[in-house]
């Protein structure tokens, strides 16, 4: 792995265990055994490190959420779906703890936060719309795009949320996936009666996996 890519994991790895804001990039090179000029060679502050990782948290969303086309709607392609949820809140999970003060350092990286959320927003939309036509659920046309932007709702606050609502300062996977479990609770609202099934074994899914990453925490 080249220096670069070295150095953009370990910040993404202390980012997520001490929290952004306490992690300098003196802190980054000697968790590398790398020489602070060494870092600054491929980096100019700690806020260019962000930006790498924020095209790395863009790229993901851009791969993960495609509408799906000819396939019919099954629990396995919903997986798909809530597994990259999950992915994407676990990997990144510093910036969702600390959202509002990270966008609000660097007005470039909100410009772009905010175009990829559109492209998350209209895709959302779609799948939702897709789901609908293919009577999966039940909505209005104006309730199609408003489920859509409040799953994202509860995703992109959710780790938030939960830190505030404890003492522990730490996000475990069980809390991320209670997170998802709580979108699929939403969607299966809307269920039609022949989908009520594919969502309830959606939620034991998740709810096994949640009950796994207690045992292991």
């Amino acid at each position: 792995m080249k220096t670069r890519d070295k150095i953009i994991q370990a910040s993404i790895e202390l980012f997520n265990e001490h929290g952004e804001r306490t992690i300098t990039t003196n802190h980054i090179a000697a968790h590398l055994g790398i020489s602070p000029g060494n870092l600054y060679y491929h980096f100019r502050n700690k806020q260019d490190i962000i930006q790498s990782i924020f095209k790395q948290y863009e790229a993901h969303l851009e791969s993960s959420f495609q509408p799906y086309q000819e396939q019919k709607l099954d629990v396995e392609m919903l997986v798909t779906y809530f597994d990259a949820m999950f992915y994407v809140l676990w990997k990144f999970r510093f910036f969702y703890a600390n959202l509002t003060d990270i966008l609000g350092q660097d007005e470039k990286l909100k410009a772009d936060y905010l175009h990829i959320q559109q492209m998350v927003q209209m895709r959302a939309t779609r799948i939702i719309e897709q789901m609908n036509n293919d009577n999966v659920i039940t909505l209005t046309e104006d309730e199609v795009p408003q489920l859509a932007d409040t799953m994202k709702l509860v995703l992109a606050s959710w780790i938030s949320y939960k830190l505030a609502q404890s003492s522990k300062t730490t996000i475990t996977k069980a809390c991320l996936y209670e997170g998802v479990l709580r979108v699929i609770m939403i969607t299966k609202a809307y269920a039609m009666a022949d989908s009520i099934d594919t969502f309830s074994r959606l939620e034991t899914h998740y709810n096994q996996l949640m009950t796994q990453a207690d045992v292991v925490a």
